[in-house]
């Protein structure tokens, strides 16, 4: 693992009155004015910068005057439960009569607004249909709703094929020609925008003459949790939206599914941090849809009976403890296909494929291997009738959808459907075009990558000095933020003194360090280190990247050092 140092500027833009390393900090992550900094909801983009957004405003006010029955078809991840949880409250805030939602089962009918999803749809008798985190290419789906007489809003933020379905309205950033300068809202930030607008234009109508306009900042907590979990760039729009989110949890007022899910992770909703957002109440969420159905996700967010809302917290809490059994068994068997492979002989870009594989747990297997290996990794599973089923991450500087695409064009009929982000992406193809695939993919990465990129790396912010190891400072970076992806979380690096090492739970390093100028104390956690390289009982000085954070004990607050890298030196 190689830690370099993150590039800033050459001159340091004008912050305000901030301290130098909150300049310093914030100028590295691409922030150039002070304006970009203010977090309150007024500085959100403006709804009309959306193409398709009065078309879909259109549809919506009909629906809500006609009383028409509304139906949202959402994705089975964080980003789609939230999404059509915003997308139901908020338009029964917003005054419509009949509004429900349905998701696909991943293993039953796969991803999107299918034909298949139609049919089961049409049995809602539905008038309008509205997709949230899915729809800008299903084509053929939406041409099947159409062709039955419904009516089709598409909001999405997913990159479009080559071909835009057929819809009464679509709404997605990514969309051709959309001049909404945030390209990276999630699905639920589009769908709250879509409520936004509709709201405005109600109010322009008189709906609220003669009775209180709903609040749809009630639903920012969501929106919030949807964004980070679907680990979208938080560009400055996106962090009003996250920040505000996070605020509404922390002064108690988030939905009782999200502060069930809090406690079930005995997590306090007053200390709540975006990376909470990220690796406490997304992965419990995104459990339900892994390994079951996703309804019971969105039941838990929709819930306002506590007690009801604890139960199912504590269901998707036992669904995440099964994901995590599973995944590591698969890790394991996924080590095993590779352990006796030269790192020369490595593939640039690698495929991985046991039969026996949950097709729910993929996504994470690969996250897993990209992050051991340094080099984009997609997993597969089998998909039933002959298919199989693969999810991708990728690594910085290698958009994975984008190859896909070159190689489904380059090798016409290898790929049955793809689709995805730079830095996600899934895909199905036949059993017998795996090997093909394999090579195909590990050529393409080998075209745009080279060695050198394979290589792990960290970007520090820098060494800190002995007297800025304080609270204060660590309370201030923890509220500086919100950080997620392309805003990342200030990494720091230096040597340090190793006092005292020991290893809790199954692989997490506990360790006491001391400045290299030996006049500090410091208490330290590195979570999943190799137990075959710690604790190891000689070595006595070790070289850290780590984030400065605040620990909790029975009320004291101390200074923590959260370890992302260790080795000895």
């Amino acid at each position: 693992m190689r830690i370099d140092p993150r590039p800033l500027p050459a001159v340091l833009p004008f912050l305000g009155e901030l301290p130098p390393l909150l300049t310093r900090l914030y100028a590295a992550r691409g922030v150039q004015s002070e304006a970009e900094l203010d977090k309150s909801l007024a500085r959100l983009i403006p709804y009309q910068q959306l193409k398709g957004i009065d078309a879909a405003v259109d549809l919506l006010v009909t629906a809500l005057e006609q009383r028409q029955r509304i139906l949202i078809v959402g994705d089975f991840d964080a980003d789609g439960a939230t999404a059509s949880t915003v997308g139901t409250l908020g338009l029964r805030l917003l005054g419509a009569a009949h509004v429900d939602y349905l998701v696909p089962n991943r293993f039953e009918y796969g991803y999107g607004l299918t034909p298949e999803i139609v049919a089961v749809a049409l049995q809602r008798e539905p008038q309008l249909l509205i997709t949230v985190d899915n729809g800008i290419s299903s084509v053929e789906g939406v041409a099947a709703a159409k062709a039955a007489g419904l009516q089709v809003l598409v909001t999405d933020h997913h990159l479009p094929g080559d071909e835009l379905p057929a819809a009464d309205a679509i709404v997605n950033p990514n969309q051709p020609g959309c001049e909404f300068p945030s390209k990276a809202l999630a699905g639920v930030g589009v769908i709250f925008y879509v409520l936004m607008a509709l709201r405005a234009r109600l109010r322009s109508l008189g709906w609220y003459e003669s009775k209180p306009q709903p609040n749809i900042g009630e639903l920012l907590d969501l929106v919030a949790l949807g964004s980070v979990a679907d680990v979208v760039p938080l560009d400055a729009n996106n962090r009003i939206l996250v920040h505000q989110g996070l605020e509404r949890i922390r002064a108690g007022r988030a939905r009782p599914g999200i502060k069930a899910i809090l406690e079930v992770a005995k997590r306090d909703a007053a200390r709540i941090t975006s990376t909470d957002l990220g690796f406490i109440l997304g992965p419990r969420l995104n459990a339900a849809g892994r390994l079951d159905d996703m309804s019971l996700g969105i039941e838990c967010l929709l819930t306002t009976d506590v007690a009801a809302a604890r139960e199912m917290a504590a269901q998707l809490d036992g669904m995440n403890q099964d994901r995590k059994s599973i995944e590591q068994g698969m890790q394991r068997e996924a080590l095993a296909q590779l352990k006796d492979l030269p790192v020369e002989s490595m593939p640039y870009g690698l495929c991985l494929f046991d039969p026996e594989w949950h097709q729910g747990v993929i996504g994470i297997l690969a996250s897993r291997m990209k992050e051991r290996y340094f080099r984009p990794t997609i997993a597969f599973a089998d998909a039933g009738d002959g298919l199989l089923k693969g999810s991708g991450r990728s690594v910085q500087g290698f958009h994975i959808r984008d190859a896909l695409a070159v190689v489904a064009s380059q090798h016409p009929n290898l790929i049955t459907k793809y689709g995805g982000h730079a830095m996600a992406a899934g895909l199905t193809l036949p059993e017998e075009n795996f090997p093909l695939f394999a090579e195909a993919f590990d050529a393409e990465v080998r075209r745009q990558l080279r060695e050198e990129d394979l290589t792990g790396r960290l970007l520090s912010d820098g060494t800190l000095a002995v007297e800025e190891f304080h609270l204060e400072l660590a309370r201030a970076l923890r509220h500086a933020g919100p950080w997620g992806q392309h805003f990342p979380e200030p990494l720091f690096h230096g040597v340090f003194q190793l006092v005292e090492q020991r290893v809790v739970g199954e692989r997490h390093l506990k360790v006491v360090l001391k400045s290299e100028c030996g006049s500090v104390k410091l208490d330290g956690i590195a979570f999943g280190v190799d137990r075959e390289v710690w604790p190891n009982p000689t070595v006595r000085w070790v070289e850290l990247a780590y984030k400065l954070d605040v620990n909790e004990f029975r009320g004291n607050e101390t200074v923590q050092l959260m370890i992302a890298h260790i080795e000895p030196r």
